[in-house]
């Protein structure tokens, strides 16, 4: 079983065990987090597409830390009059881990 779900604009394909990082949600560490714009989901043959989104469909995660992104560093420079700067930037991120995608009871789609 796995589902595709929309989260800070991005979407990502899970299944139970993945983690993602997304960005910062203010849940504490070890908190449940409940993802509900689940666009498709796959339960062994059935198939359940939403338009945009599958009713009663929800992914449930944990909070499992609160992190710092990758460093991106970013240079500016204008030629010919002596001026540059550096500017650095670490995204906060929340790890999250999914624990289980439950499925509403509506007919699938083939």
């Amino acid at each position: 079983m796995y589902a595709i779900v929309e989260v800070g604009g991005r979407q990502w394909k899970v299944e139970s065990g993945t983690h993602l990082d997304i960005n910062r949600v203010s849940f504490e560490v070890g908190a449940r987090h409940t993802l509900e714009h689940v666009l498709f989901a796959r339960q062994e043959e059935q198939v359940h597409i939403g338009h945009p989104y599958v009713p009663n469909a929800q992914v449930v995660c944990e909070v499992l830390e609160h992190r710092l992104g990758p460093k991106v560093v970013s240079y500016h420079y204008r030629r010919r009059e002596n001026w540059r700067k550096t500017v650095g930037h670490r995204q906060p991120l929340t790890r999250l881990v999914v624990k289980e995608i439950k499925i509403g009871s509506m007919a699938p789609r083939q």
